[in-house]
């Protein structure tokens, strides 16, 4: 039925609760797992000043930095689970990218037939204001979607 199934982290708890679901039914499907976390692009600084230039790339390479090293560290945990439980896994950091363009890219890239990914499963103003990758990828995809809460 999937033969490569994407698995969504941010490394949150909650998007653990995705890596469980989607390595379980990688192992009884008999199929592949793509682990892809994203760093975002930085942000925009709006400073003023000769020095904006140098306070901001110091900035944007400790964010760099920070973010590869936050993302090999949680890759390689869920490549140590799917080694553990016999599953087949490849590790994707996207960097500069928001994480539903990347997941959407991946899957298309990949020839993924399932996404795995969690969702908090806010409603009504809450999503409207923070936003859900989650709505996005599900909205804009045409394979298969496991949202995870």
């Amino acid at each position: 039925m999937y033969k490569t199934i994407l698995i969504a982290t941010d490394g949150s708890e909650l998007a653990q609760k995705g890596v469980a679901h989607g390595l379980e039914l990688a192992k009884g499907l008999g199929a592949t797992a793509i682990f892809v976390t994203v760093s975002e692009p930085f942000p925009t600084l709006a400073w003023g000043g000769a020095m904006a230039g140098y306070v901001a790339a110091d900035e944007l390479t400790n964010y760099q930095e920070n973010a590869r090293k936050y993302a090999r560290e949680m890759l390689d945990k869920c490549k140590a689970e799917a080694d553990a439980k016999g599953i087949g896994a490849k590790t994707l950091h996207i960097e500069n990218r928001t994480p539903a363009e990347a997941i959407l890219e991946v899957a298309a890239a990949e020839a993924c037939d399932l996404i795995v990914m969690a969702s908090h499963g806010r409603r009504g103003l809450g999503r409207l204001v923070l936003g859900s990758q989650t709505a996005e990828v599900v909205s804009l995809t045409q394979i298969p979607v496991l949202v995870v809460r």
